[in-house]
């Protein structure tokens, strides 16, 4: 049986990215319906929000469903224990030394699943314990790794290194996409942007819109003075290029990002304003689907392609 699979307890190896001000409680359970693993995004909630969605989501679905964390999160501590608090079983964690966490939540029969996007980080994540490991291209939306590393390289460093099941992100939302990054050695995906993109994301309805309707290189890799993030062209993004290529401090772009601006771009719709964050696989895409619609579509096109005799 699949790892991936069989850890989640989950049908099929695809998980929904815990993506800020997209992944909420209708989109997690609706993922899980699916067959999925669905996350719930507490990057962008209070601890008091993420307990009501912990609590709809699990009215929502009776099956697996995890939380997302990046481990910066200001009030973390708060975070961790509530997540034990309301008996989540499945976290994933970011942006942080997994050997901060991982061993707490491990005693307390929690599964443990860390996002990297190197090899060296990988080597890190199997010292700290952890279940399973996702490596992520920079291919993906929102906040990446700084090795600038593509997905396609990734993935086969990351499994030289490690013996742990893994995923792969970035640049994942077709299931042509899913059976590559199985051929490099991944056991399952985590698929972001085609999910952020869907009916039952809590992404504003204009942001959805605008990011259905991009072109290739219409995302970028910038404010990597602060951290490397990928943004979708609007006026926010030109002054942000501005103030890089005079070589704006580190201070500058601080000012500049200020603070909430990806709510004001992702959940409130400010498209010109607002730090608006999606993946490059976003211009592959111009139609608002279910999640169930993408579900069937992701494993219609893995079994085809899976079928075909690639032989020479």
């Amino acid at each position: 049986m699949n790892r991936i699979a069989s850890l989640f307890g989950i049908k099929y190896p695809i998980i929904s990215g815990g993506m800020v001000w997209c992944s909420g409680w209708r989109l997690a359970s609706a993922v899980s319906n699916a067959g999925g693993l669905g996350l719930l995004g507490a990057g962008s909630m209070h601890p008091e929000t993420l307990r009501e969605h912990i609590r709809k989501c699990r009215e929502a679905t009776d099956k697996p469903f995890g939380v997302n964390i990046p481990l910066m999160y200001p009030e973390i501590d708060t975070l961790i224990n509530l997540v034990v608090e309301e008996g989540v079983k499945i976290v994933f964690t970011s942006a942080g030394n997994p050997k901060t966490w991982t061993g707490f939540l491990k005693e307390r029969d929690i599964t443990v699943a860390h996002v990297v996007s190197s090899s060296k980080f990988a080597r890190k994540c199997e010292e700290a314990g952890v279940d399973a490991i996702v490596c992520e291209g920079f291919e993906a939306g929102g906040h990446n790794g700084r090795e600038e590393t593509t997905s396609l390289c990734l993935i086969p460093a990351v499994r030289r290194v490690t013996t742990l099941p893994l995923m792969a992100a970035g640049g994942i939302g077709t299931g042509a996409a899913m059976l590559a990054a199985m051929v490099l050695g991944a056991e399952g995906v985590q698929i972001g942007t085609r999910f952020a993109l869907t009916q039952e994301s809590s992404a504003h309805a204009g942001f959805k819109d605008y990011c259905l309707n991009l072109n290739e290189g219409d995302t970028k890799l910038l404010l990597k003075k602060l951290s490397p993030t990928r943004l979708v062209r609007n006026d926010f993004r030109d002054r942000v290029e501005e103030a890089e290529a005079r070589g704006a401090s580190v201070e500058e772009l601080r000012e500049l990002l200020g603070k909430g601006r990806a709510k004001q771009g992702i959940f409130e719709g400010d498209l010109s304003n607002g730090e608006l964050e999606i993946g490059q696989v976003a211009s592959l895409f111009r139609q608002q689907q279910t999640v169930a619609e993408v579900m069937d579509e992701i494993l219609k096109e893995y079994n085809e392609k899976k079928a075909v005799d690639y032989s020479l």
